[in-house]
């Protein structure tokens, strides 16, 4: 038995016991399941009860031992107790328990998807690193933060597209191609340009591809350079990314917010002036158009459009906010980098402004800063640790996972001494060697004959067992609780106690037979438990975007 097929069965000992006393039944996904911290208080935990008691008007205990008294009829559970002020605490027994076992090992990689999110329109935008430099290590803790939290919502049910924004207009594209364009022609790098060997090898790269491009003016020459090294530094972005096991859904280039229609029409940021102005936001004052932001919290007003027909910044951010809407999704999220709490109450302000529930409808995710000890300065930017160089020192999975164990909004500081080692005291290391044990372990008894033809789940009866089929049976609603509170910390710490979970139990519980004992069905039955146990920590590690292997 799982935990929702368990809280359903409690739901209808509920609303038995609320039309019994008149009274109105709580929601279908009200029966909330907790594990309890102390395995000697059962399998599972319920405050339903004390919920319910004030608004039907009786006392916590009361309640709860009448719904203890029909919860314990339901086929598979053992025992009820009443504790405290009115939890209940039950027990299911060790045949219901254990046939989760089977029942993962069929589900496979969909073992732990959910429907919490079902009906969610979603847009995640995260990284959107400008196209002049290579990716660093905030990039590098957002990528990792933001793929993860793609596939959690992903596997709770919700339409999401994940988005990288290419801030490919404006001055800084400008200043980028002038800087190329400096170290093609061999002279310094322009004031405000950008500096680093990086530059120098775009140069080069750049004449490689467009060798005529050194025999035409500054003039004419500083369009096509600009171009090739902004198409040749987006695709080093790329391909960084997918070393690092990010891909994104859609790459929205910038640009495409200043071009007008093929047939004549405005361009999204004339069209988002004229539609801001149509909710009754927008003012003319001081020879400039501003958007009233203030009357949903922002700090000042802001200017959409100086005076001299110059759009701003928040121009362009309306523009792609609105894009979003018109590709119909609902609702945006946003992960931004610690310098960008001022974009915070700007963007509730334009969604405000568009119409929408800034409330609601739009969500703005602040990542804290990380560092690395020792890590160096790229020899190719200079002023930067890069993503490139931070993957190859550490590996993909360690930085994943280790980027992926801790809050977003919490600084944090790796140790690469910890990352690197094979010990327990590396966390990434502790959960996949798991995994490969289970392989181990799935390999071995193969050898020895013990095949998974019979499966008894009353037999999966030691306390070890108990501890890991609780553990499994968590996984769906870490998972979604992961996902609607944007937290993928909680699969990475859940994954840790499973892992230990199963190394006890594999101390404890054998699959296969001591010497020439005969292969019996419990050694059969907890064979699946074991496969079950391998396919959660693959699932698990599947959704922060780091490997399982077999063996280590």
């Amino acid at each position: 038995m799982n935990p929702a097929e368990l809280s359903a069965a409690i739901f209808q000992v509920v609303s038995a016991a609320a039309e019994r006393r008149g009274a109105a039944a709580p929601a279908e996904d009200g029966i909330v399941l907790e594990r309890p911290r102390n395995r000697d208080h059962g399998d599972w935990a319920t405050n339903v009860a004390m919920r319910l008691a004030k608004p039907w008007g009786v006392a916590p205990r009361e309640l709860a031992q009448e719904i203890a008294d029909g919860v314990a009829e339901i086929e598979g559970v053992a025992s009820v107790e009443v504790a405290g002020p009115g939890f209940l605490n039950i027990r299911l027994d060790a045949a219901a328990a254990g046939a989760l076992a089977l029942a993962i090992v069929e589900q496979g990689a969909a073992y732990g998807h959910n429907d919490s999110a079902a009906g969610q329109t979603i847009n995640l935008e995260f990284v959107s690193a400008n196209p002049t430099g290579p990716l660093h290590i905030g990039h590098t803790r957002w990528a990792a933060l933001g793929d993860a939290l793609a596939r959690l919502l992903k596997a709770s049910g919700a339409h999401l597209v994940s988005e990288f924004y290419i801030n490919d207009a404006g001055e800084q594209m400008d200043r980028f191609g002038a800087s190329v364009l400096a170290a093609l022609r061999s002279r310094p790098t322009p004031e405000n340009g950008y500096p680093g060997a990086y530059i120098t090898d775009l140069a080069a790269r750049v004449i490689e591809a467009e060798p005529s491009i050194e025999d035409l003016s500054d003039e004419d020459a500083l369009p096509r350079v600009r171009e090739f090294a902004y198409q040749l530094q987006l695709a080093d972005i790329t391909a960084s990314l997918a070393r690092f096991n990010v891909h994104f859904d859609v790459w929205f280039s910038e640009r495409v917010l200043h071009t007008p229609g093929d047939d004549g029409t405005a361009s999204p940021i004339d069209g988002a002036v004229d539609r801001l102005r149509a909710q009754g936001h927008v003012f003319d004052a001081d020879d400039a158009v501003w958007v009233r932001t203030t009357d949903f919290g922002d700090d000042k007003d802001r200017v959409i459009r100086r005076g001299n027909g110059v759009y701003t910044y928040f121009a362009a951010d309306a523009a792609y906010y609105l894009s979003k809407t018109d590709r119909g999704f609902a609702h945006k999220i946003y992960l931004l980098g610690a310098d960008h709490h001022g974009y915070v109450h700007r963007l509730k302000a334009i969604a405000g402004a568009a119409g929408d529930d800034p409330k609601k409808d739009v969500e703005v995710l602040i990542g804290q800063l990380v560092n690395i000890n020792g890590a160096k300065l790229s020899k190719r930017a200079g002023n930067i640790i890069e993503l490139d160089d931070l993957q190859a020192w550490l590996g993909t999975d360690a930085l994943r996972y280790s980027l992926a164990r801790y809050p977003a909004d919490s600084p944090i500081t790796l140790d690469p001494e910890i990352l690197q080692r094979r010990t327990n005291d590396n966390p990434v290391f502790y959960v996949q060697y798991a995994h490969a044990r289970t392989q181990a372990v799935a390999r071995n008894a193969a050898q020895l004959g013990v095949e998974a033809t019979e499966f008894d789940a009353s037999l999966l009866t030691h306390e070890t067992e108990s501890a890991l089929l609780g553990a499994l049976a968590d996984f769906p609603r870490v998972v979604a609780q992961a996902a609607e509170l944007r937290e993928p910390h909680r699969v990475a710490r859940y994954l840790e106690e499973l892992a230990g979970s199963y190394h006890r139990w594999y101390d404890s519980c054998r699959v296969t037979p001591m010497g020439d004992d005969p292969v019996e069905t419990v050694h059969r039955t907890r064979l699946q438990l074991n496969a079950a146990t391998g396919q959660v920590l693959r699932n698990g590690l599947d959704l922060l975007g780091v490997s399982a292997p077999d063996r280590m």
